[in-house]
């Protein structure tokens, strides 16, 4: 990718990979001249306001149930400083600098579309601090999804006045130890600008993108895993057949039919066992286009909603002109916290059906030994990574209660509806952690597995991802620390790196695994 390419916040369209590129530095965003102008332009609707002495929410009122509190001209300035003050209320731990850094791009890009009554010098700031990686300390909890993510922003932006923590360089500073460092100045607010600033979903919507990446990464590698488990297994891919799916042609459900056809084209090991007399296989290998397929539509339907988002105002008020403004509801979390709850069913089931794989890898069917070792008894084999994977499956049913489905009023009512779409943000993310760690030991135990069929061979993609694996994890003779072998696959899946690799083999050998599902690839 060409690294200094630009995009304009504000005008261009942004996108999820767009947004991880510009925070990985592989993009420049900038604040170009036409939506220089028109933020310019709105901030001007702003002074007049406060010089008319027109009454609009959040530029010369209190916030929340204060909003029919007039605050005097002279004080508006002060009212700005303070909401950052007031509102920083997080606790817990800090979330990823990665997430902090989305949340600062994905707010400048709305504040950029000139509704929101900042000044460019503001926003300059906002890119100064994405541009340095000087990225603020956020704490995880507090916010309620609605009435935007409050304190989550208000911490994000506290820097901005010289107040609050940053991360650079690794290191843990006070804002104004950092700006000491580059001989900058806190900025002071304007009107309405603390608010423009906390009044948004960006922290929702951060790691929403952050979880569209994740589980995109996780299906790809559940379907590649699971044919191989399918291998170890001599199971059938005659249900995979295109003439099966079209007569229930849900889209997910025929890419992963699809994938697995291609996955397994021309495997050896298939061959051997074409007039073995087996009927069917558990659903946990016959029904991955209908179970993996299914979570495909989830992450589909969030990442549309994500790119909607994406692209959105959710400020509040929103300024249209000196006379017309409107006070409403655009910061309310509920369009994201609802699709992230459902993709929370949707990864934690991939985990689901991938530990039942486990199971039966481990049973001793179909010519494999028991518990994946020819000396059990002495050796435990594989029999405690698939606890594992039971333990961490049942954590994720755990966390897919929808924090959606709750609501607690606050603001002494005035904020009587909230999403609580914030905590099924962080949540979707730690059913991700969980999952990662399911399909690195499925991956490992199938590895394991597919040996005993040795000297048959799988399709060259498989063998390829087996090859691959074995750069890290030898296969296991006895007993050994398997906690180490979970980790270094664990890393390989998270970090993107197993499917890649496999899907440039797969571009080599001119198979294409995704081909006529654009909608699905990131």
């Amino acid at each position: 990718m060409n690294m200094h390419r630009n995009f304009n916040y504000g005008t261009d369209k942004l996108t999820t990979a767009k947004a991880i590129d510009i925070a990985s530095g592989k993009i420049k965003g900038i604040l170009g001249d036409e939506a220089g102008k028109k933020v310019r332009t709105s901030q001007q609707h702003v002074q007049r306001i406060v010089e008319s002495n027109k009454t609009v929410y959040g530029i010369n009122t209190g916030f929340g149930i204060l909003a029919n509190t007039k605050i005097s001209e002279e004080d508006t300035i002060t009212l700005q400083h303070k909401i950052l003050q007031s509102h920083s209320v997080g606790v817990g731990d800090s979330i990823p600098s990665e997430i902090a850094k989305l949340m600062l791009i994905t707010k400048v890009h709305a504040l950029a579309q000139g509704y929101s009554g900042v000044r460019p010098e503001t926003i300059e700031r906002i890119l100064w601090f994405i541009e340095n990686d000087v990225i603020p300390v956020v704490p995880e909890k507090g916010s309620v999804g609605a009435s935007g993510d409050l304190a989550p922003l208000a911490h994000l932006f506290l820097p901005l006045i010289g107040l609050g923590e940053v991360f650079f360089q690794g290191t843990r500073y006070k804002a104004q130890d950092a700006l000491n460092k580059f001989s900058l100045k806190p900025i002071q607010l304007g009107p309405k600008e603390g608010l423009a600033l906390i009044n948004g979903t960006q922290f929702i919507l951060s790691f929403a993108i952050k979880a569209v990446k994740r589980m995109h990464n996780c299906l790809e590698a559940a379907d590649i895993i699971g044919g191989m488990s399918l291998e170890a297994l001599t199971g059938t891919k005659a249900p995979f057949d295109e003439r099966l799916h079209e007569l229930r042609p849900f889209a997910g459900n025929k890419l992963v039919a699809q994938r697995l056809r291609l996955l397994l084209k021309d495997s050896a090991i298939m061959r051997s066992h074409v007039d073995c007399g087996r009927v069917q296989d558990p659903y946990s290998l016959r029904c991955m286009p209908q179970v993996h397929g299914a979570s495909r539509n989830a992450w589909l339907h969030l990442k549309e909603l994500t790119e909607i988002e994406l692209n959105a105002v959710t400020d509040n008020p929103i300024i249209f002109s000196g006379d017309d403004t409107i006070s409403g509801g655009n910061f309310h979390g509920q369009p994201l916290a609802l699709p992230l709850d459902y993709t929370c069913f949707a990864a934690a089931e991939i985990g689901n059906i991938a530990d039942r794989r486990c199971y039966l890898l481990l049973e001793g069917k179909w010519g494999l030994p028991m518990l994946l070792m020819k000396n059990v008894g002495l050796n435990s084999g594989f029999m405690l990574p698939q606890y594992t994977t039971a333990a961490l499956t049942t954590e994720n049913k755990t966390l897919c209660f929808p924090a959606s489905a709750d609501s607690i009023p606050t603001s002494l009512g005035q904020e009587d509806h909230v999403s609580m779409g914030s905590i099924s943000a962080r949540k979707l993310n730690k059913v991700l952690d969980n999952l990662e760690y399911i399909l690195a030991i499925e991956l490992l135990t199938a590895c394991q597995a597919i040996e005993f069929r040795r000297p048959l061979k799988s399709s060259e993609i498989l063998e390829f991802a087996h090859e691959h694996v074995r750069q890290f994890v030898s296969f296991a003779e006895e007993d050994r620390i398997f906690a180490d072998d979970i980790e270094k696959i664990k890393n390989i899946i998270a970090d993107f790196s197993f499917v890649e690799k496999v899907n440039e083999f797969a571009e080599s050998k001119n198979i294409r695994l995704n081909e006529s599902y654009s909608d699905f690839v990131i």
